[in-house]
């Protein structure tokens, strides 16, 4: 009999592709929704890349109330809680988004822990592994937790830091035969399984429909969200995981490598990705008048590095090309008209 997996946020684009992942690899999968009026685009979202049949079920819960939880939890043998709070990574109330990831974070497994699951794998980030300021040549580990008191901290990577804090400090209490493992992604690209799809792959977007006058000093550390379903998996499954802590980057690519890789690939479909960089200075300048872009500033010509060393050596994982990625995730916002 197949094992049942609950995957919370059903409608993220992490989310659905370790959805696709565990139905294709045998499992049954359950996820979580805010509405089941979005029962069908996740469905046909899904199906782009294996048929659901009858193994997909939806179960409406939020991460803000208890409603729910337990009837989604019934019967299931593993979590991934991939969900996280909708709205502004950096709201004019931080509480806004803090405390509905941190409570949410504790919220999932205590109910996971009092349906008596096998595991639960819970999705932070690399942000909650990171000295405050990327200006140093530096390589950091799981062993490394960032300073959520430090008011240099954006609101996002504070709540990431502070979701994880509380959901080891929740396992620390608890004894049981559940048990945690938290996986820690840089950028995330690479294919979008419906238009709607966003986040982090909008910044190859930009890149793609012209809104970018050049590109920035900016780097990122890249995954590709296929393979963070697959370590997602692996942490699930393997007993060396269990308790754990795993980063899961692949590449550094710095954005004008990024914009070159999608000329190269795509030809003339990326014929409006900019050619020129942008010098510090006109990012600074242009932060002023948008606040999406106040947050990556302090990463203008980032020199810190995370390693990937531990899922490497204790699940098996590694990340595919960093160049593949960007160019599958390009053609892949085009092809469904996700710009």
């Amino acid at each position: 009999m197949a094992e049942t997996v609950l995957v919370t946020g059903g409608t993220g684009y992490v989310a659905g592709w370790c959805v696709v992942e565990l139905l294709k690899r045998g499992f049954d999968v359950r996820t979580t929704v805010r509405s089941l009026a979005k029962e069908a685009a996740v469905r046909t979202a899904v199906a782009s890349e294996v048929d659901p049949g009858e193994r997909l079920s939806f179960h409406v819960a939020d991460l803000t109330s208890d409603a729910g939880w337990d009837t989604a939890l019934a019967g299931v043998d593993y979590v991934l809680h991939v969900a996280s709070p909708l709205g502004d990574g950096n709201p004019k109330n931080p509480d806004d988004l803090i405390i509905p990831a941190r409570e949410g974070a504790v919220r999932v497994l205590r109910a996971a822990t009092e349906a008596g699951v096998k595991r639960v794998v819970l999705t932070s980030a690399c942000a909650a592994a990171s000295p405050s300021l990327y200006t140093e040549d530096s390589v950091t580990d799981e062993t490394l937790w960032t300073d959520p008191d430090d008011p240099r901290l954006t609101t996002y990577r504070k709540s990431k830091t502070l979701a994880e804090r509380a959901a080891w400090d929740f396992m620390a209490s608890y004894d049981g035969p559940t048990t945690l493992t938290t996986i820690l992604p840089g950028a995330v690209f690479g294919p979008v399984l419906a238009p709607a799809d966003g986040g982090s792959v909008q910044v190859i977007g930009r890149l793609l429909d012209g809104r970018m006058l050049g590109t920035p000093r900016l780097g990122f550390e890249i995954v590709d969200v296929r393979d963070l379903a697959d370590v997602h998996i692996r942490a699930m499954t393997a007993d060396a995981a269990a308790g754990q802590r795993f980063i899961a980057v692949g590449e550094f690519l710095w954005m004008s490598e990024m914009a070159t890789a999608l000329r190269t690939s795509l030809g003339e479909s990326a014929r409006k990705v900019p050619t020129r960089r942008l010098p510090d200075f006109a990012l600074k300048a242009m932060s002023l008048f948008d606040s999406s872009l106040r947050d990556i500033t302090p990463a203008l010509g980032r020199k810190h590095r995370h390693t990937a060393a531990k899922a490497e050596h204790l699940l098996g994982w590694h990340a595919r090309p960093a160049t593949e990625t960007v160019t599958t995730c390009g053609q892949s916002l085009l092809t469904k008209n996700a710009l």
